[in-house]
């Protein structure tokens, strides 16, 4: 419910002495337009959170992705153990596919903003003939000849 200004419960108030009504409830309910201009902030809103939210732990991972490869690495070197390097090897691919999903959540995003900003057709194409039924066929004679030679 959303209270009326006092300029409008001021021209309210007059319209009941002029018709000489009791006044009603000076709460009006939102339109239903309000309600989904409401529920498309809160969802735009809610993306924007999420968003953020994925791309705070995406860079957590990489980082410490990467502090677990510099470690590991040591780790391989000092043993010289093929299952150590194997394990960096696995870590390396791991922190790689967390940077590429960080992209994707880009992409994915800007896609999300396309779709929002897309209205209708830009360009519409419409064929209109002025003229008579009789005219219409001449032209369409017309093209037949100059088509058949």
């Amino acid at each position: 419910m959303v209270p009326f200004s006092d300029t409008l419960m001021d021209k309210y108030n007059k319209l009941n002495d002029t018709f000489d009504v009791e006044p009603i409830d000076s709460q009006i309910e939102k339109s239903d337009i309000e309600k989904e201009i409401e529920k498309y902030k809160s969802s735009a809103e809610d993306i924007r959170r999420d968003y953020e939210y994925t791309r705070g732990n995406l860079y957590s991972i990489i980082e410490k992705g990467q502090e677990a490869i510099n470690g590991i690495l040591e780790l391989a070197q000092e043993s010289e153990m093929p299952r150590a390097y194997e394990v960096a090897g696995q870590l390396i691919k791991n922190v790689s596919d967390a940077t590429d999903k960080l992209m994707d959540l880009q992409k994915k995003l800007k896609d999300i903003n396309k779709e929002e900003e897309k209205k209708g057709p830009t360009t519409v194409n419409n064929a209109l003939f002025v003229g008579s039924t009789a005219d219409l066929q001449k032209m369409l004679k017309n093209v037949s000849k100059d088509i058949n030679t």
